[in-house]
């Protein structure tokens, strides 16, 4: 079995997290090199994976100044620094292993894809949700023909409300300005599954929604700009205050995320290093005062080839979590995600099947529902050149998937329906 070489680049929590199944797989893989700014994030990767000194690098552009030294660049970076490292990263000669989005933006999505087919390298997106045992039962379930011809599908992407508010609120995903729009941040996952499941082009999009509570208009009478300042009104009671989710939360794993450049090491942040951050970086901003321009629902309305129909729902209101309807000709499915079954309604036999799906958490934490560990498993062969799979999608079909999302935008933001073909087609794909 050839074992496959593999540099790093950004190793944050994505990074760090396909690094950590890459190691339990030691026949499969070898991790070669690292960069990231973080010396200690470099250290990480040093003691725990191997990683030789001389393979550790402080930025993308010193590690991608090298020649040529392993078989597969995992670029793991913020969403706004995909765009250069791929590119670069493909001119070399690298296949790819791409966080989500591909890029915050159409055209660099575009422009990524076309470099690849040039170079003729492989780049596999990390849509991690195919490779999860849910979403797997609910494609086979289709595939086997257990609901009849799918006509229509509901999707509903609860975000949950604390997870908004740290992500999109006060975290690196909360504005447009650097950020990909909420449908390409978030549910760039829902859209790609959605046009997996169905296994059908998306031909027209629609969508509605805006940031409504998450705004100054909203704050509370006399509540500060930071939960440290002075005593909030509202503190006790508020469910965003960021003292209690970060500092008295003492097993929060956001604790290690808000430290991030404050830390002294890569094990737990301390009290006084997270009230640091909560004093100095926007992860301390009230809810109401953070500068984020992210929508804070929004609904897409999709139709794909032969009429189907499909409806994402994205919402920040909610304890969290994903669930699906899809309607056929000959029965129902509907499944939550936090849930260990499927339920199938018969309408010949006017009976519930209930069809169990190995639970898993779907948290980024739990490894996004076992999908982080499936995409490490399958990329194998995949990158070998030996895939048999239906799961993993060529860079094309995951940059069409994203269009959907760039397409329904433009129409939110222009009260329209885009033809989705077209509007793909005018960035030369």
């Amino acid at each position: 079995m050839k074992q496959l070489s593999v540099i790093v680049i950004g190793a944050g929590n994505r990074g760090e997290r396909y690094a950590l199944h890459m190691c339990e797989m030691p026949e499969k893989y070898k991790i070669v090199g690292v960069a990231d700014p973080d010396p200690a994030r470099q250290r990480y990767f040093m003691e725990h994976y191997g990683v030789p000194a001389e393979g550790c690098y402080s930025s993308w552009e010193e590690i991608l100044a090298q020649p040529k030294f392993a078989d597969i660049a995992v670029i793991a970076t913020v969403d706004n620094m995909h765009y250069e490292p791929a590119l670069r990263a493909i001119d070399k000669g690298y296949d790819l292993l791409l966080e989500k989005p591909v890029a915050p933006n159409a055209q660099e999505c575009a422009d990524i894809a076309k470099a690849a087919r040039d170079k003729g390298v492989t780049v596999l997106v990390c849509h991690v949700l195919r490779y999860t045992p849910f979403y797997g039962k609910v494609k086979e379930l289709l595939l086997s023909g257990a609901v009849g011809e799918v006509t229509s599908v509901d999707l509903v992407e609860g975000v949950g409300n604390v997870h908004f508010s740290h992500s999109f609120v006060r975290g690196n995903w909360h504005n447009t300005s650097f950020s990909a729009p909420m449908l390409l941040a978030k549910c760039c996952h829902d859209l790609d599954i959605v046009q997996w499941l169905l296994d059908k082009p998306c031909q027209q999009v629609s969508s509605f929604g805006s940031l409504t509570h998450f705004t100054p208009e909203n704050a509370p009478e006399g509540a500060p700009v930071r939960c440290s300042d002075n005593n909030c009104p509202v503190g006790e009671t508020c469910p965003y205050n960021c003292i209690k989710h970060y500092h008295d939360f003492k097993t929060n794993v956001r604790r290690s995320i808000i430290t991030k450049g404050i830390a002294k090491d890569h094990g737990e942040a301390t009290d006084a290093e997270v009230m640091e951050a909560l004093r100095t970086t926007d992860y301390g901003l009230c809810v109401y005062h953070a500068h984020n321009n992210m929508v804070d629902h929004q609904v897409v309305s999709m139709e794909f080839a032969g009429g189907i129909t499909a409806v994402l729902t994205m919402n920040a209101f909610n304890k969290g979590g994903r669930y699906i309807r899809i309607y056929g000709t000959k029965g129902e499915l509907f499944a939550h995600m936090k849930d260990a079954e499927i339920q199938i309604y018969d309408f010949e036999t006017k009976q519930t099947t209930f069809v169990p799906v190995l639970k898993t958490e779907e948290s980024i934490n739990g490894g996004h529902g076992g999908g982080d560990e499936g995409i490490i498993k399958e990329m194998y062969e995949y990158f070998c050149g030996t895939y048999t799979g239906y799961k993993a999608a060529d860079i094309h079909t995951s940059v069409r998937n994203h269009m959907i999302g760039y397409a329904a935008e433009e129409a939110r933001l222009n009260h329209t329906v885009v033809d989705v073909q077209k509007y793909t087609e005018s960035y030369g794909l």
